[in-house]
């Protein structure tokens, strides 16, 4: 008679104590050590003045400003742009647990922390391009910008008519007065937890049904102003729509050509050192004319304004060259694909009334030298493809602020990449 097999059987239910060294969890080269060095490096006076927890008074202290700035930039790095995903891992993962040090955190928490701070991160961002400037690898003479359409989040079908949009505000006020009512009349119709939920839940969609009816207008004047110069075209618009989900964003047409519920996102990047030097968030679906806000923020950050611009046909028009032309006293050079003619090909004779920037340009781009400086525009798509890769796809915030604040990280991160690279330190720079 053959005996029984024996085998080393799963045990969940046995309870063990297993002594844990948080910092044996991760190996000593580890990304995540430059990481926490790099926080370790910046003053984070500005956080701490924030903190009202002081020694010889009561409270609970809150996290340390340190471990929740590492945690954004390391999972910004690693792809993680939501504030459950990453509550979740510093629960479970080796690394996030590592840079927590048994400290608790929560998605609010982590939440909050990454739009409440704009003003510091942005001075980080500067200070970051000037850290590169002062060691030689970057020099601002050459900048190229670009536009990045981001999907949403927001669906499709989130996009309504006025009509719909003024029927949702009226439902979302009724409900509010009928929530009210009810727990005035009878407190025990429903527990007080789930009285207060619903209510919350209504006052939400009454503030997004109005901000959409607010954004709707905006949507409805520019039309108008389009109409008057195009009336051809006004006639085949559609009623003007407006999102409840994210009143702030548009369809905009994608960079595979269909139509989507989108941002644009500007960047600017210095191309001696790939850094990002400016960035802006709109939700306009045209690139042209935001040449003049990117390099009027350059010129606050940094207190100069490039010798050079970069940037594709989507850019190209008279109004920015003139305008690059007139920038300071020897003006600022542009170098963007000349319009398309007929047939496709570039128009090489200008209209008459154009000025002797555009001349100067038209000239430029035909010469040897200005086709050899155009194609270092290429850096930014390096920039572009390496914050795609770090899952800047899809948003998961809704409105201008918060959108703003996840391409705030991206691009500190991205910078981070830069600084490690050349070996930089940004630790003597002033805040």
């Amino acid at each position: 008679m053959e005996s029984k097999v024996r085998v080393q059987r799963a045990d969940r239910n046995q309870f063990r104590l297993e002594p844990t060294d948080l910092d044996r969890l991760v190996p000593p080269d580890h990304p995540v050590r430059a990481v926490w060095r790099f926080v370790g490096q910046l003053d984070l006076a500005p956080l701490h003045e924030a903190i009202r927890a002081r020694e010889g008074h009561p409270g609970r202290p809150p996290i340390d400003p340190a471990i929740l700035f590492c945690l954004w930039l390391y999972a910004t790095l690693e792809g993680f742009g939501s504030a459950r995903e990453l509550a979740r891992l510093a629960d479970y993962h080796h690394v996030y647990r590592w840079i927590c040090g048994g400290v608790s955190v929560n998605h609010h928490t982590l939440s909050d922390f990454r739009v409440e701070h704009e003003a510091f991160l942005d001075n980080l961002l500067t200070r970051s391009v000037v850290a590169l400037m002062e060691a030689g690898v970057g020099s601002l003479d050459e900048v190229a910008q670009d536009g990045l359409r981001t999907r949403a989040a927001a669906g499709s079908s989130s996009f309504h008519r006025r009509a719909t949009l003024e029927r949702k505000l009226a439902e979302a006020r009724s409900r509010i007065e009928r929530l009210k009512g009810e727990a005035s009349s009878d407190p025990a119709a429903s527990s007080r937890r789930r009285q207060a939920a619903e209510e919350r839940a209504a006052r939400e969609t009454e503030e997004r049904a109005r901000a959409a009816l607010g954004h709707l207008e905006e949507i409805e004047r520019h039309r108008e102003e389009q109409a008057k110069k195009n009336k051809k075209r006004a006639e085949k618009q559609k009623e003007a729509r407006s999102s409840l989900s994210d009143p702030e964003a548009r369809i905009l047409k994608m960079s595979d050509g269909g139509y989507r519920p989108a941002y644009n996102l500007q960047l600017a990047t210095d191309t001696a050192s790939g850094a990002v030097i400016g960035l802006e968030v709109t939700n306009e679906s045209s690139d042209k004319h935001r040449i003049e806000p990117m390099v009027e923020q350059i010129r606050r950050r940094f207190g100069k304004a490039p010798g050079r611009w970069l940037a594709d046909s989507g850019y190209s028009g008279s109004q920015d060259v003139e305008y690059l032309a007139s920038v300071g006293q020897t003006g600022i050079e542009a170098f963007m694909p000349l319009p398309a003619g007929r047939g496709g090909g570039i128009a090489k004779s200008p209209r008459p009334y154009v000025g002797p920037a555009v001349l100067a340009w038209r000239e430029r781009m035909h010469s040897e030298r200005g086709k050899a400086i155009y194609k270092r525009r290429y850096l930014i798509e390096w920039v572009n493809a390496g914050m795609r890769n770090r899952g800047l796809t899809h948003l998961t915030v809704r409105g201008k602020l918060k959108v703003g604040a996840v391409l705030l990280w991206q691009a500190l991160a991205h910078n981070f990449l830069c600084l490690l690279r050349t070996g930089t330190s940004i630790a003597h720079l002033p805040t």
